[in-house]
């Protein structure tokens, strides 16, 4: 939702939201039911909701949380946006469905379980494991809010529309005049005042002004005391009883804060995630999986992101990004080998590695102790240069594998495309 907007808006400042998310940073991202009780610890206003990951949960649910509702939201669980206009493997259209009560049970049994393909999960599809039952709520306006980072003003700032529930790019287009941005001074905190702003922005019809602005306040506090680097809520809706409502909430936070924010990263749903990154993030290694046929094994995330495109440059398309780091051990170099031949998509892998902290020789018993456990099947380009290089070729040639040498990055890159091609 934010994604296209944002760059617009603050121009490159926002590109911790962008797209290209293929860095080193990783963020934590977690599922819609989970920021809600979230946000309603902070007094955020929230639909009443339930969690559930069974038919049987979904039956207790409706007796004791929803005794008295005819309809309910019933909302698939998957860290993807498009939920509504994705579709199921087994054939089921939209992953958010307004059902009456005593369907509730039927649509959750042919969601759970089940295969969610949005436009964000690509055709391989997201599992979903739960599913968020929520009231049906009568809203008579809705809205858009959203905080992220901005490299510009050096702090958060709060971005809001007085239009919202549908693409946020769209509405920059068309009524770019309707967007605030309000930018907070992280020394003072969110004052009375940027809050107000914020609110005049949002422009709600018949809610109280003073508690709009309570719950705008709240909603920094939340973001700013767990450590997020975005929360968006689209749409913020104000109901029919004049109350101001979070609808419908993504939510990333800092990595860096795992060690003081524990009970949010426990929250962290790895089967939502590509198992090879989950993997590599085990060992301590850099990793991002790509689309194409040569994977790669770098120290360094300069060198990687040249030798993916020197890959490019000669015809071929990387696998992945691979960043060993400078410090490495053998084990590591282990565990990269087996992340990389366990990708069928792979054809060929160029391991290129320029030593300084991290030791040729290091890499070289790496190679080859991963030959030993797991089958190369695909041709393996090694290009060593650096501390201890003479040591690490010796390794390898030593081993008796079939290895292709190669002299320089370039010499590399190409011998990599054609040993697959």
């Amino acid at each position: 939702m934010v994604r296209g907007l944002l760059n617009k808006l603050v121009s490159r400042s926002l590109s911790v939201a962008g797209k290209w998310q293929h860095n080193q940073l990783r963020r934590l991202n977690i599922h819609e039911y989970q920021g809600a009780e979230l946000m309603s610890k902070y007094g955020v206003n929230v639909p009443r909701g339930v969690a559930v990951s069974s038919v049987e949960e979904a039956r207790k649910a409706i007796k004791d949380v929803f005794p008295n509702e005819s309809e309910i939201v019933v909302k698939s669980q998957v860290l993807a946006g498009g939920r509504g206009l994705g579709t199921f493997k087994n054939g089921l259209k939209g992953g958010v469905h307004i059902v009456k009560a005593d369907q509730v049970e039927d649509i959750a049994g042919k969601m759970l379980g089940q295969i969610l393909v949005t436009k964000q999960t690509g055709p391989q599809g997201k599992p979903v494991n739960k599913v968020y039952l929520c009231q049906k709520l009568a809203l008579v306006n809705e809205m858009y809010f959203s905080i992220i980072l901005d490299r510009k003003s050096a702090g958060p700032l709060v971005i809001a529309c007085s239009k919202g529930g549908t693409s946020i790019e769209d509405l920059a287009e068309k009524y770019p005049h309707m967007i605030i941005k309000v930018p907070i001074d992280v020394f003072k905190g969110i004052t009375d005042e940027d809050a107000a702003k914020v609110v005049d922005g949002l422009a709600p019809k018949g809610a109280d002004r003073n508690k709009s602005i309570e719950q705008v306040k709240n909603l920094y506090n939340l973001f700013r005391k767990t450590d997020c680097t975005l929360l968006e809520i689209n749409p913020l809706a104000e109901t029919a009883d004049n109350q101001l409502v979070a609808a419908d909430a993504k939510m990333n936070f800092d990595d860096n804060a795992a060690y003081r924010q524990k009970e949010i990263f426990a929250l962290r749903d790895t089967s939502q995630e590509d198992p090879r990154e989950v993997a590599a993030a085990k060992a301590d290694l850099n990793y991002i999986g790509l689309d194409g046929e040569i994977g790669c094994m770098v120290n360094g995330a300069g060198l990687a992101m040249a030798t993916m495109d020197i890959i490019k440059l000669h015809g071929g398309t990387p696998a992945n990004f691979l960043d060993v780091g400078g410090n490495a051990s053998e084990g590591q170099v282990v565990e990269a080998f087996k992340i990389l031949t366990a990708d069928d998509k792979v054809k060929a892998i160029l391991v290129n590695i320029f030593g300084g902290i991290m030791k040729c020789d290091v890499i070289a018993s790496g190679i080859v102790n991963a030959a030993k456990q797991v089958q190369l099947k695909v041709p393996v380009v090694v290009r060593l240069e650096g501390t201890n290089v003479d040591q690490g070729k010796r390794i390898l040639k030593e081993s008796g594998m079939e290895l292709i040498t190669a002299e320089d990055l370039d010499d590399a890159a190409q011998k990599a495309v054609k040993a697959y091609k």
